[in-house]
């Protein structure tokens, strides 16, 4: 993707995208994109397509990040990978 503001979430959005891997923590609006189109789980529904989206929208500033995070979590909820909050994040 281009360079350009990674416009960051209020609070990082854990997803467990490998079995057993450790969650990732995604930060920002440029990380659940790539996340989306790159390494996403095959089981991509409507809210995948609604999230990919919402977060090329707000990286081009026609949105808030809200709704990428919205949109986002959504999507994770959707695929099964969002992660328990309670987890740490590296770094």
């Amino acid at each position: 993707m281009e360079s350009g503001p990674d416009k960051p979430f209020q609070q990082p959005v854990r997803v467990s995208l490998d079995q057993g891997g450790e969650p990732i923590a995604v930060r920002d609006t440029r990380q659940a994109a790539d996340l989306l189109l790159t390494q996403w789980p095959a089981s991509r529904g409507p809210r995948h397509r609604d999230a990919v989206d919402a977060c090329l929208k707000v990286l081009d500033g026609h949105r808030s990040t809200i709704d990428a995070y919205d949109a986002f979590r959504a999507a994770a909820e959707e695929a099964g990978v969002l992660a328990g909050q309670s987890v740490t994040s590296p770094g």
